[in-house]
């Protein structure tokens, strides 16, 4: 068969299988709970002016330490501020970040990988032997090191936490390089002529995109906890911007008096976390059924 045909061939299986994933993935209930929610925080994340209640920076002295109630749903800090509206602009802090960071392990990490999968030998030595390097540090260890390098700021925790992903990226995307190079489709492009541009990116890297896209709903949670440590530490988000971590680090002076100040910005970096992880092993169990059953 030519080229075009198996081509041909493997977009329309390709087209039958993500119908049949899709139906799938609706009948996955926490899957689906999993989205919900994270699209909550996304939307939130986006219209955050017009969500938050309040200026998440404004004091109110007279109204510090308010108890949750109509006037401020979630009470005030110490400073008198909304905790609503400040959980609102933090959790997107943590999209921003969330979202950012993993582009950039992306932007990295797929072209190492499909140079390490296709080529082999010394770039796949190269490629593998700096991955096991920074593989050697634990992902939060290393994200901190580099957040302390670069300094305190939104901009540069982004930087620190995705090149701190850059390995798992270059990992799976070289694993599926080397499963999908040996394929009829692809075998057959090479010998008709294509050239090695052609291949990764017309032919290998579209299937590896299931994997891909698993990898990138596991990231984002670790992002976002990656997040609010780093401005828990001070190494993140800068007072008086909100941040989920640095309302959980501003609440430890006032853990008795006013726990809802550790509660609400905790339950939300759980609830983002949770949300991510159990839309990402839904679609781990649809795209990779393999994976699922290891």
């Amino acid at each position: 068969m030519t080229t075009a045909v198996l081509t041909t061939l493997g977009r329309i299986r390709s087209a039958s299988a993500r119908s049949g994933k899709l139906r799938a993935l609706r009948k996955n209930r926490l899957a689906m709970t999993g989205g919900v929610i994270a699209a909550v925080f996304v939307l939130a994340a986006l219209f955050a002016p017009l969500v938050a209640p309040y200026d998440p920076a404004r004091p109110d002295f007279a109204g510090a330490l308010a108890a949750p109630g109509w006037s401020h749903w979630l009470g005030t800090d110490d400073l008198g501020r909304d905790q609503l509206s400040r959980v609102v602009y933090g959790a997107r802090a943590s999209m921003q970040v969330g979202v950012l960071a993993v582009a950039l392990a992306f932007v990295v990490g797929v072209p190492l990988g499909l140079l390490a999968g296709y080529y082999g030998t010394f770039t796949d030595s190269v490629v593998s032997r700096l991955t096991d390097t920074m593989l050697a540090f634990p992902f939060l260890v290393l994200a901190v090191g580099l957040a302390a390098v670069l300094g305190p700021s939104l901009t540069n925790a982004t930087i620190a936490i995705g090149i701190s992903q850059i390995p798992a990226v270059i990992r799976i995307t070289r694993a599926e390089t080397l499963r999908l190079r040996h394929v009829d489709y692809v075998a057959a492009a090479v010998a008709n002529g294509g050239g090695d541009a052609t291949v990764l990116l017309r032919h290998i890297l579209p299937g590896a995109t299931s994997a891909l896209t698993v990898q990138a709903t596991v990231g984002i949670p670790a992002a976002i906890t990656g997040e609010a440590l780093l401005s828990f530490l001070g190494l993140g988000v800068q007072p008086p911007d909100a941040s989920l971590g640095v309302m959980l680090s501003g609440a430890q002076s006032f853990l008795a008096p006013a726990p809802w100040m550790a509660v609400f910005p905790g339950l939300a970096v759980v609830a983002a976390t949770l949300a991510f992880n159990l839309l990402g092993d839904g679609l781990r169990d649809v795209l990779d059924p393999r994976g699922a059953t290891r």
